[in-house]
C-alpha cells in the first residue's frame, strides 16, 4: 500500500510539473501574439515556417547507443530569431512543438508540454542573445566576434533550457536522478543545437544579399549534411560490426588452433603406451563434453525457474556451515524456511503462468534482502530456504525475517494484475548443535508451520517445545489418515431454535473423532490438520452424506417435523473443488433428502478470500435449491459490495458478540447492525453461543429469528437428538391442546354472555 502511494505521488509530481510548464508556455505564447510584427511577415518567413513544420521535424538521425535523435528544426527556429525577432520565433517554436508532440504521442498533456518547452526554451534563447549581443535582428550586422558570441549564447541557452526541462520531467516520471538522465540522453544533442545555430547565422548573413534563394539553396545543404552524418554513423556501425566479426573469427581460429595442438599432443601420447592411449581418449571425451557437463551440473543443482540453488546444493552449503561451526565455537549461522501464505489462491485464480511470475519476482526480492555471503534456495512450489552465514547474533536472523516481511508488503505486478501475498517464516539457529543438514531444515520447517498456525504473515524461532508438538502433530496426522478407513468419526447435532417460539427449527451437524487410544479428540485439534493435509475434502464428503441421511431418517420417523433442516459446514478446500456442486446434487439424490432441507455454512473469511470464485460457486449451489449461510459473521472482513451479490439466505452471528450482549456494550450495537443488515438484504439471522436467558431476551428484542447454544442443548448424538425432537413435538402438541382448550373456553363464555 505504501509503495502504491509513493508511485501515485511521483506521478502527481510529474503531472504537476508538466502542467506548470504548459501554463508558463501558454503565458509566453499569448504574450508574444500582440507583439508580433505583422508588417515583417513575408513570403520568406512563410517559407521558413513551412520548412520548420513540414520538412525539418520529419528528418531525424538516430545516434548509435544513445536514446537521442537529431533534427534540423532548431536551425530554422534560430534563423527566425535572427531575421524576425523573438516574437515570431517563439510562436514558430510553439507550433513546431505541437507537431512534434503529436507525432510522438496522443496524450494532450504530452503534446502541450512539448509545445510549451519549445516556447520557453526559445524565449530564454532570445533573452540570452539580447543580453550578450543586443537585439536579435541587429546581430547579423555586428562584428564577427559579437556575432559568434551571440550565436553561441543563443545555442547554449536553447540547448540547456530545452534538454533541462525534458530531463527534469523524465526525472520526476521515472524517479531517477536528473543528472543521470541528462548526461545519458542529452549530451549528444548539443551537436545539433550548435551546428544549427552556426548554420542559421551563416544563412542570415547571406540572406540580406542573396534573398530568398539562400534558404532554398541552404535546405539541400542541410539535408545533405544531416544525411551525410547519418551515413557516417551507419559506416561506424558497420565498421564496429566487422571488427566484432573479425575478433570473433580470430578467437575461433585461436580455439581451433589450440584444439588442433591438443589433438596432436594426444596422438603423440597414444603412441607411447597403451595406458596413455586410454588416458588420452578419456581426456578428449571429457573436453568434448565443453559446456554440456557444466550445463547438466548446473541444472542438477539449481532450480529451473529461478536459477537459485536447489535443495541438494543448499544441503551441501549447509553441511559446510555445520562443519565450520564445529571447528569455530564462536561461529553462528541460521536457516530460514519460508512458505507463501496465499500462493494456491493466486495459482487457482490467475493461472500457473502468473504463479511462476510471482515465484521469480519473489526470488529476486529475497536476494535483494540478503548479503552476498548468504544463500537463498528454492525447494519447490512456494517453499524457499535461506542460509544466513556468519551472523553475529540471533537478532540478525530476526531482522532479516522482518525485512523480508516488509518486502512482501509491496504488491506484485503480474501481467496487468496486482497481487498481494505474505509469508510464514521459520527460523532455526546453529546453537542447537546440529550434525546433519536435514535436522536443522526439519526444525526450521517446524517453526514455519508454527508461524502459520499463529496466523500467517509472521515468523517463529524454533525451540524444543516445537519439536515435541511437531512429533505429536505427525502422529495425529497419521492417525487421521486412517480414521476414515476405520470409521472412527461420528456426528453430533446441536439444535437450532426459533427465538420467538422456542421451537426446534433444525440442527447443525458437528463432527467428532473417537480415537481408539486418546478417546474423544476435540475438532479444534484435528480439523486444522485435516485442512492442511487436504483430508478435509473426503472427511467433508463423509459428514455431508451422513448428515443428510440422518435428517432424511428423522423426516421419515417424524412426518410432522419435515420442516426441520440440517446445517453442514463447508471448508475452504471443499469450496474450491470443481466437483462440489455435482457432489452435493449426488448426495441429495442418494439420501432422498429435499434440497430445501439442507443448509450449507461457509465462514465469512473463506468467502472473502476469493470473492469472485465464491460468488460463482454459491450461485450454482443456490440453483440446486440448497440454502446458504455465512458463518462467524462479523469476525472477518466483508465487503458489502460483494455481500449483496452472494445468494445467501442466513447470517450466523459469531458467539464472541453474543457472549457479552447482556452487558449493553458495543456488542449489542454490532448484533443490532447485523440483524438490520440481514433484514434489509432479505436474510435470516442465527445467533451462536447462547448460554443465558438474558442473552435470549436481548436477541428477541433485537429481532433475531434463530439461536443455538448451551441454553437450549449441547451437541447431541443421534439417539439424544431423536429424543430432543420427540420432546419438542410433545411440547408443541401440549401447547396446541392447551391453546385449543383456551379457545373453546373463550367461545363458551361468549355464548353464555
Amino acid at each position: 500500500m505504501e509503495a502504491t502511494t509513493q508511485l501515485n505521488e511521483k506521478q502527481r509530481v510529474a503531472m504537476t510539473y508538466q502542467w506548470l510548464i504548459v501554463g508558463l508556455g501558454s503565458i509566453l505564447f499569448l504574450s508574444e501574439i500582440p507583439r508580433l510584427p505583422i508588417e515583417r511577415i513575408d513570403l520568406r518567413f512563410l517559407l521558413i515556417a513551412a520548412l520548420t513544420l513540414i520538412v525539418s521535424a520529419r528528418v531525424a538521425v538516430k545516434i548509435p547507443r544513445f536514446n537521442v535523435s537529431v533534427t534540423i528544426s532548431d536551425t530554422f527556429i534560430f534563423l527566425a530569431i535572427l531575421l524576425y525577432g523573438g516574437q515570431a520565433a517563439v510562436l514558430l517554436a510553439a507550433a513546431d512543438g505541437l507537431i512534434t508532440g503529436a507525432r510522438a504521442g496522443k496524450k494532450v498533456r504530452t503534446i502541450l508540454f512539448s509545445s510549451a518547452v519549445m516556447a520557453c526554451s526559445t524565449s530564454i534563447s532570445v533573452q540570452a542573445l539580447s543580453l550578450i549581443a543586443g537585439p536579435p535582428m541587429q546581430l547579423i550586422r555586428q562584428p564577427f566576434s559579437v556575432l559568434a558570441a551571440g550565436i553561441c549564447a543563443m545555442a547554449l541557452a536553447q540547448y540547456l533550457t530545452n534538454t533541462g526541462m525534458v530531463a527534469l520531467g523524465m526525472s520526476f516520471k521515472h524517479d531517477q536522478p536528473f543528472w543521470q538522465i541528462w548526461t545519458r540522453n542529452c549530451i549528444w544533442a548539443s551537436v545539433t543545437y550548435f551546428a544549427g545555430a552556426i548554420l542559421a547565422g551563416f544563412i542570415a548573413t547571406r540572406i540580406e544579399t542573396s534573398g530568398l534563394y539562400v534558404v532554398l539553396v541552404a535546405l539541400p545543404m542541410v539535408l545533405i549534411l544531416y544525411f551525410t552524418y547519418q551515413k557516417y554513423l551507419e559506416d561506424i556501425r558497420k565498421t564496429a560490426a566487422q571488427a566484432e566479426l573479425a575478433e570473433r573469427e580470430r578467437a575461433e581460429a585461436e580455439r581451433a588452433r589450440a584444439d588442433a595442438e591438443t589433438q596432436r599432443a594426444e596422438q603423440a601420447e597414444r603412441h607411447v603406451e597403451e595406458l596413455n592411449h586410454y588416458i588420452s581418449e578419456l581426456e578428449r571425451t571429457s573436453r568434448a563434453l565443453q559446456e554440456s557437463k557444466e550445463h547438466f551440473r548446473h541444472a542438477a543443482f539449481h532450480d529451473s525457474l529461478t536459477d537459485l540453488p536447489n535443495r541438494s546444493l543448499f544441503s551441501d552449503y549447509l553441511k559446510l556451515a555445520i562443519e565450520r561451526s564445529k571447528r569455530q565455537p564462536d561461529y553462528l549461522f541460521a536457516v530460514l524456511f519460508l512458505d507463501l501464505d496465499r500462493f494456491k489462491y493466486i495459482n487457482d485464480s490467475l493461472g500457473h503462468s502468473f504463479g511462476d511470475q510471482l515465484i521469480v519476482e519473489l526470488a529476486r526480492r529475497l536476494q535483494s534482502s540478503l548479503r552476498q555471503v548468504d544463500t537463498v534456495s528454492r525447494f519447490g512450489g512456494d517453499e524457499f530456504a535461506i542460509l544466513l552465514d556468519g551472523i553475529s547474533d540471533p537478532s540478525d536472523a530476526i531482522r532479516v525475517a522482518e525485512k523480508i516481511q516488509q518486502e512482501l508488503l509491496r504488491p506484485f505486478e503480474l501481467g496487468g494484475h496486482e497481487a498481494f501475498t505474505s509469508a510464514s517464516i521459520g527460523i532455526a539457529l546453529s546453537t542447537g548443535g546440529y550434525d546433519q543438514p536435514d535436522y536443522i531444515l526439519r526444525d526450521a520447517d517446524t517453526a514455519m508451520y508454527r508461524a502459520k498456525d499463529a496466523g500467517k504473515a509472521c515468523y517463529e524461532l524454533f525451540d524444543l517445545e516445537m519439536h515435541s508438538r511437531a512429533v505429536i502433530r505427525m502422529r495425529l496426522e497419521n492417525d487421521l489418515r486412517r480414521a476414515l478407513e476405520r470409521d472412527e468419526f461420528c456426528l453430533y447435532y446441536q439444535p437450532i431454535m426459533s427465538v420467538e417460539t422456542s421451537r426446534l427449527s433444525g440442527f447443525e451437524a458437528l463432527v467428532r473423532w473417537q480415537h481408539p487410544e486418546r478417546g474423544l479428540v476435540a475438532p479444534s485439534e484435528f480439523i486444522p490438520v485435516a485442512e492442511e493435509t487436504g483430508l478435509i475434502v473426503p472427511l467433508g464428503s463423509w459428514i455431508l452424506e451422513n448428515a443428510c441421511r440422518q435428517m432424511k431418517e428423522w423426516h421419515t420417523q417424524h412426518p410432522a417435523n419435515r420442516s426441520l433442516t440440517m446445517n453442514v459446514n463447508l471448508s475452504s478446500k471443499q469450496l474450491i473443488q470443481s466437483g462440489l456442486v455435482q457432489e452435493v446434487k449426488s448426495i441429495l439424490a442418494k439420501t432422498e433428502l429435499p434440497a430445501r432441507s439442507l443448509k450449507l455454512e461457509i465462514t465469512e473469511s473463506v468467502v472473502m478470500e476469493n470473492a469472485e470464485l465464491a460468488t460463482t460457486m454459491l450461485k450454482q449451489l443456490s440453483d440446486l435449491n440448497v440454502h446458504l449461510c455465512i458463518d462467524d459473521f462479523g469476525t472477518g472482513y466483508s465487503s458489502l459490495s460483494y455481500l449483496h451479490r452472494f445468494p445467501v439466505d442466513t447470517l450466523k452471528i459469531d458467539r464472541s458478540f453474543v457472549n457479552r450482549i447482556e452487558e449493553k456494550d458495543e456488542n449489542v450495537e454490532i448484533v443490532r447492525t447485523i440483524a438490520t443488515l440481514a433484514r434489509n438484504l432479505g436474510m435470516e439471522v442465527v445467533a451462536e453461543g447462547v448460554e443465558s436467558e438474558d442473552q435470549l431476551a436481548c436477541l428477541k428484542a433485537l429481532k433475531c429469528e434463530y439461536a443455538q447454544g448451551y441454553l437450549f442443548s449441547r451437541p447431541l448424538n443421534s439417539e439424544a437428538a431423536s429424543a430432543f425432537i420427540d420432546a419438542d413435538h410433545d411440547r408443541r402438541h401440549e401447547e396446541e391442546n392447551a391453546q385449543s382448550e383456551n379457545h373453546a373456553e373463550v367461545a363458551r363464555l361468549e355464548m353464555v354472555a
